[in-house]
């Protein structure tokens, strides 16, 4: 049974500490931590061997025992039962589980990406600035199979709170990782794999596109679409019609369109 210690004051010092974490991007990329909410987040986390630095939990909302199952023959050693108060302090969410951890972040860099499948499918997207979108691009990912999401010029934190619940846990569970434009085109290219850009520029409807090899989709902002380098060096420009007054859609929706457009082929 794991041992527990009762924290009470939203003074507490490690309170102060997890919240600091949840609010501050360069407190996390300093520290190297980052905070999680909920059971089914922190299940996904386990099984892709993220480690726990400290666990936090209300025993109103979520026992001991469910605890202990949650996190099974995982050890730790620091383990705290709070108050309602406190609780109602770190909680991120207005419908939560009762359960915060404080988990160790992974590296993210693209270097670390070893490619060991014939056919990859990879999802790229180019800046994007919100974490709600990330995490839904993550989302489609994981729901698609994909064999790794790269993010060209993050614009923002990986370990964002808010990317992390859009994501429902899928960061932990899709190959994810970060890098430069100029890299990301480097990498696609040392490993033969067709890339194409969404662009309204000089393209090709998706649905004349083959999609079977190894292919990568490069989605940009609504904003400002993609950098003029992807549109010159892809594969291929692609692009959705628009039946419609609009001439763009969500970056998510978008991705989503043409990665199971992708998977349809493939099937």
């Amino acid at each position: 049974m794991i041992e527990t210690v009762s924290i009470s004051s939203t003074s507490n010092s490690k309170i102060k500490d997890l919240l600091s974490l949840k609010e501050k991007s360069r407190v996390r990329k300093k520290e190297g931590l980052f905070v999680l909410e909920g059971a089914r987040e922190l299940q996904i986390a386990l099984g892709a061997n993220y480690q726990i630095q400290q666990l936090f939990f209300n025993p109103k909302i979520i026992s001991v025992d469910e605890v202990q199952n949650l996190v099974q023959s995982t050890k730790i050693n620091n383990c705290f039962e709070v108050s309602d108060e406190v609780y109602a302090k770190i909680a991120y969410r207005s419908t939560t589980e009762g359960i915060i951890a404080i988990c160790k972040a992974k590296e993210h860099d693209l270097s670390k990406l070893k490619i060991e499948k014939k056919n990859p499918l990879i999802l790229i997207a180019e800046a994007p600035e919100k974490p709600g979108n990330i995490g839904a691009l993550l989302r489609t990912a994981d729901a698609a199979g994909v064999d790794a999401v790269i993010i060209a010029n993050p614009k923002t934190d990986l370990y964002n709170p808010n990317t992390i619940r859009a994501s429902l846990g899928c960061l932990f569970s899709v190959q994810t990782y970060t890098a430069s434009t100029s890299n990301t085109i480097e990498f696609l290219k040392a490993n033969h794999i067709n890339f194409y850009a969404a662009t309204l520029q000089d393209s090709t409807e998706y649905t004349d596109i083959d999609f079977r090899g190894p292919s990568a989709i490069v989605v940009g902002t609504e904003a400002t679409g993609l950098e003029e380098q992807w549109r010159k060096e892809s594969t291929k420009n692609i692009i959705i019609p628009m039946r419609g007054a609009i001439d763009s859609m969500n970056v998510s929706v978008a991705a989503s369109v043409l990665i199971f457009e992708a998977v349809r082929q493939r099937n």
